[in-house]
């Protein structure tokens, strides 16, 4: 057998690569419009809890995009308390293959593409889904995935006025700074939830809670906004759902399994069903469903991560790797 080799991109490969962020759009934006034309396989996602104590748990997320001639898996640890030892919360690895031969492609660092691809699928929603002349954002956690969330929405809607809250009061601090100093505009901190996001055109929920618990008050959505919640546990309450006139999610069957998710109780007490659910993202960006489609429509995007997402950003990510000469080639066989 001839030798087999793939590639690997470690965190600094990832850095130096620096995609700016019409890149990292477009990647993942054709990763939904696969998915919306049925030419990709997902699998949902599946976790892993090694221990309770650990307060964290690894998700693994599976799947294949057609065009890109790609299956991936990813491995994301997500452990709310590594912040004490100065670790980020996600640390990630993909592994990419060929479908047709089982054979590996490439390893990746992908804790920033985890990072990039969750700002991307909140921003491509948003585009689809918020108001054109949505210019207030209201965003909650200050995660490694929030910033992406804000950078990437201020691309698209050139926001006007952005307030950030997280649990820990330096994280907010230092949160805001990044922000103000990268989109070179201010960037409001606020100590309490509600101030965050009451009247926001636009609400980004990314907490991360140690267990469920509704903090985000539907009273305070404003008529006509888009509210995407994230979290790994449920921070808003029942009633939310009841005040939209869309939900969409990005791929129904991950979010209505497994036992994480910002809505997992509307799904378990049938408030979220097939019945209820407008559609997928994926439907919305190939045209077989129109987006918003009134001003005083209030839409909830939900998503859980699409393995797709990080297939597609990892493929951009090696081809561009690639053309500059980064990684390495390691013998697999």
């Amino acid at each position: 057998m001839d030798p087999v080799w793939f590639t690997f991109l470690n965190g600094s490969d990832i850095e130096r690569l620096a995609l700016d962020d019409a890149a990292v759009l477009a990647a993942v934006e054709a990763g939904l419009r696969a998915q919306g034309l049925g030419e990709t396989v997902i699998e949902p996602r599946v976790h892993l809890e090694p221990d309770p104590a650990f307060n964290g748990h690894f998700n693994i997320l599976r799947g294949y995009i057609a065009p890109l001639g790609l299956a991936g898996v990813k491995t994301v640890g997500d452990f709310v308390d590594n912040y004490q030892r100065g670790l980020p919360s996600e640390m990630a690895l993909l592994n990419l293959f060929d479908p047709r031969t089982g054979m590996p492609v490439a390893v990746l660092d992908a804790t920033a593409i985890t990072e990039m691809r969750t700002g991307a699928i909140t921003a491509l929603g948003a585009r689809h889904l918020a108001r054109e002349d949505a210019k207030v954002l209201g965003h909650i956690g200050a995660r490694g995935t929030s910033y992406w969330n804000v950078r990437l929405l201020d691309k698209i809607f050139d926001l006007t006025e952005i307030r950030v809250h997280s649990r820990r009061p330096e994280s907010r601090e230092v949160f805001a700074a990044r922000l103000s100093q990268d989109l070179g505009k201010p960037v409001i901190v606020t100590d309490d939830w509600r101030s965050c996001v009451e009247g926001a055109d636009i609400v980004v929920e990314a907490s991360r809670l140690p267990e469920p618990q509704p903090l985000l008050r539907t009273e305070w959505i404003a008529p006509g906004a888009l509210v995407v919640p994230y979290g790994t546990m449920s921070a808003v309450e029942l009633s939310l759902t009841d005040i939209m006139d869309k939900i969409v999610v990005d791929d129904w069957g991950q979010c209505r399994s497994g036992r994480f998710g910002a809505l997992r109780e509307h799904v378990d007490t049938g408030r979220l069903s097939e019945a209820t659910l407008y559609g997928e993202l994926n439907e919305i960006v190939v045209g077989r469903k129109p987006g918003r489609e009134r001003a005083d429509e209030t839409i909830l995007f939900w998503h859980r991560g699409l393995s797709l997402s990080d297939i597609a950003l990892g493929a951009a990510m090696l081809e561009k790797a690639a053309e500059l000469g980064l990684g390495q080639k390691l013998r697999f066989a």
